[in-house]
């Protein structure tokens, strides 16, 4: 029969992202520390390094050898005050979470490393991942698009889901995943950072593959403005853009507005009490806003 103990240790190990989160917007950023909260000390424990091995859904990364000197260097006079965060697997344990802390161990010369152990399934592990790239990677528009592809895929949720799930709006990753069905060139061209996210946004509503192409020379080679394309631009969805700024409702005059802000800014607007609220993630997505609003440090 299964203590009280190993229990209360079950429980702890299974609690997946749906229940650390609480329906709120996923966030890698506080991914450690909910975990760590919701741990007790006596379930922390020390694990080999060499039984440890990354995240098989995250591609390799490269760390910066100073930093992770540094870090090193703290390791060995005080310790790692952190636990990393992993799974077990068929063979040792997955890092979830603390893979810098690995590697600058390794460098001090420990032989192990204090450790949560979580039973995450291989789809949050993958979705842990992409979180990780979207949340904390400067991705062009193109590899944004393509994460939450893959997340819709291996997830088998749909785009509200996934709009409720990272705290964006569904218009944001309609119009992201529109940008998977530009011509390869301009995808190109994305991929090279020559064209913003917001001008991939604006070719991507185009029908015609050859005005695409055309007009996406021309933003590089005439250094066109986004709203400079939308006029250039007939195609009918802006004719729908108008129409929406028509069809306000009585009952609540600002909906067409907060859709469309929604939209413009890849986030959920809400208009109340004479004031705007804009949502964000993070500090990086923060930041994205600010740019867009024209704001520089």
């Amino acid at each position: 029969m299964e203590t009280q103990h190993e229990t209360i240790r079950r429980k702890a190990l299974g609690r997946g992202l749906e229940e650390l989160f609480n329906n709120e917007p996923l966030n890698y950023e506080n991914l450690e520390e909910k975990i760590i909260s919701s741990t007790p000390k006596e379930e922390i424990e020390e694990l080999p390094i060499s039984e440890l091995r990354s995240n098989p859904y995250q591609p390799r990364k490269n760390f910066d050898e100073k930093a992770l000197q540094e870090l090193a260097s703290s390791i060995k006079e005080h310790g790692v005050f952190q636990p990393i965060i992993v799974k077990k697997s068929i063979k040792g344990y997955e890092i979830i979470a603390g893979e810098r802390r690995v590697k600058a161990s390794e460098l001090a010369g420990k032989e192990t490393i204090p450790a949560i152990i979580r039973e995450f399934s291989d789809s949050e592990m993958m979705e842990i991942a992409l979180l990780e790239n979207l949340q904390r990677e400067n991705l062009n528009a193109l590899e944004e698009a393509l994460a939450y592809q893959k997340l819709l895929e291996e997830l088998s949720i749909t785009q509200e889901e996934l709009a409720q799930r990272l705290g964006k709006s569904r218009s944001h990753i309609t119009n992201m995943i529109g940008i998977l069905n530009l011509p390869e060139e301009v995808k190109d061209m994305i991929m090279d950072d020559k064209i913003s996210m917001s001008h991939a946004r604006v070719l991507s509503k185009m029908k015609d593959s050859e005005k695409i192409k055309n007009l996406a020379e021309r933003i590089i080679t005439e250094n066109l403005s986004v709203r400079q394309i939308e006029n250039i631009s007939d195609d009918s969805f802006y004719e729908r853009k108008n129409k929406i700024k028509k069809r306000q409702s009585t009952t609540n005059e600002y909906k067409a507005v907060e859709e469309e802000l929604s939209e413009k800014l890849g986030t959920k607007v809400k208009i109340k009490n004479n004031k705007i609220e804009i949502s964000f993630v993070n500090n990086n997505d923060l930041n994205r806003l600010l740019e867009m609003m024209g704001y520089k440090n």
